[in-house]
């Protein structure tokens, strides 16, 4: 039986869809790294995949040429089009496993968080790699299938669970009937992505939060720091969430 869409997911998630000042925080962190990784990207065209509420792309339509964000969640594209937000972007209700765009038609694309969230996360990232031009970039944040505590549920070894025993799990707390969710772990997040050259971010990150705006998870010289730092020289595969960016 073919995987449904996930709609609708402003409304179940409101608190963190319509949370402004934190997108706007996190958007700083992606444009840091893409500056990072390309230079000037005030001549490139980027795609923002799985856009919601717009305010991230907002962020990104200050540094690019020309912004697009696309969503299935149609009231929350409403939103972005209507906002604030919509004066600086072209927004589209749009599957992101079957773009409307031309092949090689941008030169960067926003995947932040959005792969366990479609049916399909083969036929993502192929879309990606076929609206990219040679040498485009992905900027791809993606979370770790082998996570102590799921992030969409704060429940802890959901996502490490099969998928009838998290159903389960979730029915018993009365917390839904479904895990609409799917996580890869890291091997299966590089399987994933095999078509494209990685360029990881996440150590980089970790070891200079000032440069990549990330002092509101990790202060710079603190003990946490130092502590994140050796795990994850150690057991890089456990890390929660990995910053990549798939250069095409």
């Amino acid at each position: 039986m073919t995987k449904e869409l996930q709609y609708g997911f402003s409304a179940v998630y409101g608190d963190t869809s319509f949370a402004r000042q934190a997108r706007e925080r996190k958007a700083a962190k992606v444009l840091a790294i893409l500056e990072d990784a390309v230079g000037d990207l005030g001549e490139m065209r980027l795609l923002d995949i799985g856009c919601s509420t717009g305010f991230m792309t907002k962020c990104y339509a200050k540094k690019f040429g020309e912004v697009v964000g696309t969503d299935i969640d149609h009231p929350a594209v409403c939103h972005a089009a209507t906002s604030e937000a919509g004066q600086d972007g072209v927004w589209g209700v749009a599957d992101s496993q079957r773009l409307p765009f031309r092949d090689e038609y941008f030169d960067v694309v926003t995947c932040t968080h959005i792969y366990e969230h479609v049916p399909d996360a083969n036929l993502l990232m192929a879309e990606i790699y076929r609206i990219l031009r040679p040498n485009g970039v992905c900027f791809f944040s993606a979370g770790n299938r082998l996570s102590l505590m799921e992030p969409h549920y704060r429940l802890p070894l959901l996502s490490v669970l099969p998928k009838f025993l998290a159903h389960w799990y979730l029915r018993i707390l009365g917390r839904g009937a479904h895990y609409y969710e799917t996580h890869f772990s890291y091997w299966g997040l590089k399987r994933l992505v095999g078509k494209f050259c990685i360029e990881d971010y996440t150590l980089k990150v970790v070891a200079d939060p000032q440069k990549f705006f990330a002092e509101d998870m990790i202060r710079l010289g603190s003990f946490k720091q130092k502590l994140v730092l050796m795990i994850l020289r150690l057991a890089y595969w456990i890390c929660p969430t990995y910053l990549w960016v798939l250069r095409k």
